[in-house]
């Protein structure tokens, strides 16, 4: 036992840290810079003693997963020690993410660099799923942006494997945005689908430079899911009704995705619909999504490192809770917006005409 706290003594000295950047209900998050090479990096302090039954696991898994998941667009972990009551992870610095740059009104986004993101987040995904594991909340903010432009797949506190199809899991994972409608309806067996609606609805947020389906309650969600896209009927989703907590919202028509995406192109919209298809088996996967015609269309994904970037670095990303984003843990709090200020803002991410953009790419 004394070799082992020796151990973790002088693991603990390789590190220092500078300034707390972000605080959530079960962890903060510091800036801290290695010793020997005075390198930036992260350092998540997890308040293991002092939590309730149940998030000992989630630090677990995160620590698990993370030491699997070695690949360019995961975050990293350069190391673990603990200090009295914390577990400390060391993760790479990154100086970013995704909502931030989405909510940078300087910014310009091309074709591209839409592209891009897209590619890196399925990249990402596709490596987490190959090694049958589910990341459970993929939102803009669990999207860190490197000093090079790479984009990271971060935060796996909700992480769990999937690889038996008969194991019985959670619905209560997935920030609301960003949830499948299967999970609202108490579906407890799901595998890496869950994760693919998710990445639908950030493709359409960097579209249209604001969440595409938000709502304040369960209900509503489901609501405004269905106003999106149309109640599905049972040859589009069959047995959906019989999920546990099924609920009927109202028959809502389908209206064409061109109607509200009217800037993005054909290829485009095929694949946000494979993404946002309501039964779960029919969803696109990571690795086919990857091989879609999108991705083999001009105009071709934007550099990393050519990517828009904001001025200002973002701090780091505050620790979610165990029920899928629905505390105080959000490092920039979203609001929802009105409908006047929804109809002012929408036209605004119109006005970039995708199609002659890609026409006049090089």
């Amino acid at each position: 036992m004394d070799e082992v706290v020796k151990a973790n003594a002088e693991r603990q000295k390789r590190w220092t840290k500078e300034k707390k950047v972000g605080e959530g209900t079960y962890a903060l998050v510091f800036l801290g810079v290695e010793v020997s090479t005075g390198k930036k990096i992260a350092i998540k302090k997890i308040k293991v003693g002092e939590l309730k039954e149940g998030l000992d696991m989630s630090a677990i898994r995160e620590v698990k997963y993370l030491r699997e998941l070695q690949h360019p667009n995961i975050v990293g972990l350069l190391d673990v020690f603990s200090s009295k009551t914390k577990l400390n992870l060391v993760l790479e610095f990154l100086e970013s993410d995704l909502e931030v740059v989405i909510k940078d009104r300087s910014l310009v986004f091309l074709p591209a660099d839409i592209k891009s993101w897209m590619s890196m987040t399925l990249r990402g995904l596709e490596f987490c799923h190959r090694n049958h594991i589910l990341h459970r909340d993929l939102k803009p903010n669990n999207l860190l942006i490197a000093s090079d432009g790479q984009l990271k797949i971060a935060d796996f506190g909700l992480a769990r494997d999937f690889a038996d199809p008969g194991y019985k899991m959670t619905c209560q994972v997935i920030t609301r945005w960003y949830r499948p409608p299967e999970l609202f309806f108490g579906s407890r067996y799901y595998g890496s689908a869950v994760d693919i609606w998710s990445v639908g609805c950030i493709f359409a947020e960097l579209m249209l430079r604001i969440p595409y389906m938000a709502a304040m309650t369960d209900v509503d969600q489901i609501k405004v899911i269905f106003t999106a896209l149309g109640t599905p009927t049972e040859e589009e989703w069959p047995g959906h009704t019989k999920l546990p907590t099924y609920v009927s919202v109202g028959q809502f028509p389908k209206p064409a995705l061109r109607e509200l995406f009217t800037a993005a192109s054909a290829d485009s919209l095929n694949l946000l619909s494979k993404f946002l298809t309501f039964e779960p088996r029919k969803r696109i996967s990571a690795r086919d999504a990857l091989l879609h015609a999108y991705f083999d269309a001009l105009p071709y994904p934007t550099h990393p490192s050519k990517l828009p970037r904001c001025s200002k670095p973002a701090e780091e990303p505050e620790a979610d809770d165990k029920e899928g984003g629905k505390g105080k843990n959000n490092r920039l709090k979203r609001k929802l917006m009105s409908p006047e200020d929804d109809a002012k803002i929408r036209p605004v991410a119109r006005k970039l005409d995708f199609g002659k953009l890609a026409a006049n790419s090089p």
